[in-house]
């Protein structure tokens, strides 16, 4: 289809320029290849001169828009086989010839319609037949003594504008607008008649169909209309939506080792639910929690079924059992940490996943080592933990996992030092993709030191907790939300001492600001309260503490607080804090986050505030990985504590958005 003027553009021109685009990766410099950041330029060392074929030298002029003359180098031929030069001259004079067709289509598809192109070889103009020989003659005239000198010299005339963009039925009627709004069609002041432009129109389009629920959706013809005089396109779309259509049945394949029943418990979809996009990723992501599961496909069908609904085809592929890992950990205030893993994700054929970890942790900056040796504390401020955790998902096909951990060992803080075991076991019900509910036992005993004494404890608990979570990512989010609350009471009946009440809550919050999620505000708010025991009746590891790289950046781990003898943070029965983040996105791979954030914990088990709010502020660096994210947080006290030697800034490295 083309424009009614008469230039291409649509069908043929549109999608040939981005298959140009693809051909000239095979076509890039080994060096090209070794320098993914185009850290040492991208000068190509040019051919030598030689008697068995005519290496050449190209030249583009005419264009100072770096993307439209990315365009035109994916374009021609004489670009993107530079390294491969012709045998003779005729040869290059017909490269030549054939750029000089397809430049202008990579101009129109650059909203230049009225654009010219001219080529010379070796300054003979191409473009009739009686110009081959003599620019064939002139070339050859360079053979085995110098590069033929190739030159393309671009005109592009005005830009054209898009005006309108119309979208009719089958039937030639517009849709209506609850069902296609106007700013599917609204077109903004100066914006260019790309080909991508249109192209990302009309995908919008159809998008808004399949996520109505036509699956089907497809654009029969695009008619642009190109106005010479005003420099301006109107583009008109005959959209055929199709059938509304519902999910139909879920086809599961690829299970070997997997029992078939548990990786179905994660699907959550049912026959008879409405069709969209978004209900397929659903489906996708819930999948791949399966942990022995590696990659995941979803297909639609390409009919209805006789009820008028589109089956789905599930297919997957199962990972390596085991797993064994290392990672590390890095902070100026926190101090270095080390963590070694051993993993089974299909332990007995059903899913069952065992994770072994090994943890150990020093603290860097030791603020308190003074304090903590007046106050008899035994500490040298290493700490290490050893865990295990089982978990047996989908209980006899339901959707209701078993869950059990077991963990030992010292934790070592900047204010207290503990020494404990225990373990848990609890049943974790999966309302959906993102919501599901836990009930179990927890257990521990140990021995805590801090500033107000020695506690030697036991606690038994009966903890309950639901966690909702509507995020599009785990480590980067940017839409959604997430809110996680427990409550755990250890009653004295149950053989605990002390007999206390445990709540906790925290919720984050993620807004992207434009359709392609390059600013994202994001906001965090936690609370915490213990009652039913003193302060000093309770562990320090149960207490409340604000600070460090998940808390109040910029201030140490777990010293936010109330304080105790020799100025030794204690922690307190209750927490409030906060965090306010800009995720801005300057290139594809590199960010800058600016946040902010505040708390502190209080000695009630409710907030009175009596204890000044702490505050930090500081600025972000993120790489954005497949996989994640990796940060790199400067973080700056606001408020210092007297007589703290905390550092003035705090750095902070790890993977994932901080919250």
């Amino acid at each position: 289809m083309t424009p009614r003027r008469g230039r291409p553009f649509a069908s043929s021109s549109l999608p040939g320029i981005w298959l140009a685009a693809g051909l000239c990766l095979s076509a890039a410099s080994p060096a090209a290849a070794f320098d993914p950041f185009g850290l040492f330029g991208s000068e190509e060392e040019p051919l030598a001169p030689n008697a068995t074929a005519l290496p050449y030298s190209l030249r583009i002029t005419g264009t100072d828009d770096d993307d439209l003359l990315k365009a035109l180098q994916d374009t021609a031929a004489l670009h993107r086989l530079r390294r491969e030069p012709p045998p003779d001259g005729e040869g290059l004079v017909r490269r030549a010839e054939a750029d000089l067709r397809r430049l202008p289509e990579a101009l129109a598809g650059y909203g230049y319609y009225a654009g010219r192109v001219a080529i010379r070889v070796d300054g003979v103009a191409i473009g009739s037949e009686s110009a081959v020989a003599a620019a064939a003659r002139a070339a050859e005239a360079a053979r085995g003594r110098a590069l033929v000198p190739v030159k393309v010299a671009v005109d592009t005339g005005p830009l054209y504008t898009l005006r309108s963009v119309a979208v009719r039925d089958p039937r030639g009627a517009p849709f209506p607008e609850a069902l296609l709004p106007e700013r599917f069609t609204r077109v903004d002041a100066e914006v260019p008649a790309r080909s991508a432009t249109v192209l990302a129109r009309e995908a919008r389009i159809v998008d808004r169909f399949r996520a109505l629920g036509h699956p089907f959706a497809k654009v029969v013809s695009r008619d642009p209309v190109v106005d010479d005089a005003a420099h301006v396109m109107d583009v008109a779309f005959t959209v055929d939506p199709g059938p509304r259509a519902r999910l139909g049945d879920v086809a599961l394949s690829g299970t070997a080792d997997i029992d078939p029943a548990v990786v179905r418990s994660f699907i959550y979809a049912e026959p008879g639910d409405p069709y969209s996009p978004k209900a397929l990723a659903d489906l996708r992501r819930s999948v791949a929690k399966v942990e022995g599961l590696g990659s995941v496909r979803v297909r639609e069908g390409e009919r209805l079924d006789a009820q008028g609904n589109l089956p789905i085809f599930v297919e997957v592929t199962e990972r390596e059992r085991n797993l064994i890992g290392v990672s590390a950990r890095y902070s100026t205030v926190d101090g270095p940490g080390l963590r070694g893993y051993y993993a089974n994700r299909n332990l007995f054929g059903g899913g069952e996943t065992l994770r072994v970890d090994a943890d150990i942790n020093y603290l860097g900056n030791d603020l308190y080592a003074r304090q903590r040796k007046l106050a008899g504390i035994d500490s040298n401020g290493l700490g290490g933990r050893l865990s295990a955790t089982f978990v047996k998902p989908a209980l006899w096909g339901t959707r209701t996992d078993l869950v059990a951990n077991l963990f030992g060992g010292r934790e070592a803080q900047q204010s207290y030092v503990v020494d404990a075991a225990g373990g848990t076991v609890g049943l974790r019900y999966r309302f959906s993709d993102t919501a599901f509910a836990q009930v179990g036992l927890d257990g521990q005993a140990g021995r805590s030191q801090d500033a107000l004494g020695t506690i030697d404890y036991r606690l038994v608990g009966l903890p309950v907790a639901v966690s909702y979570d509507s995020t599009d990512s785990l480590l980067d989010p940017t839409e959604g939300f997430r809110v996680t609350a427990s409550a755990t009471p250890y009653p004295g009946v149950l053989g605990s001492d002390p007999g206390i009440f445990v709540a906790k809550a925290q919720g984050s919050a993620y807004l992207a600001l434009d359709d392609e999620a390059n600013t994202v505000l994001a906001g965090r708010l936690g609370f915490g309260s213990i009652s039913g025991a003193r302060l000093d009746e309770i562990p320090a590891n149960i207490r409340f503490f604000a600070g460090g790289g998940g808390s109040v950046r910029g201030y140490a781990y777990r010293t936010l607080g109330p304080r105790g003898p020799f100025g030794l943070p204690v922690g307190g029965r209750s927490l409030l804090e906060a965090s306010l983040e800009a995720r801005i996105k300057v290139t594809d791979t590199i960010g800058i986050v600016p946040f902010l954030d505040a708390g502190t914990a209080y000695a009630g088990s409710l907030p009175d505030f009596e204890e000044p709010i702490r505050t930090a502020a500081g600025i972000g660096l993120r790489y954005y990985t497949g996989i994640g994210p990796i940060r790199v947080d400067l973080a700056f006290p606001l408020d210092r504590i007297r007589g703290d030697r905390n550092p003035p800034a705090a750095l902070y490295i790890s993977l994932g958005q901080a919250f």
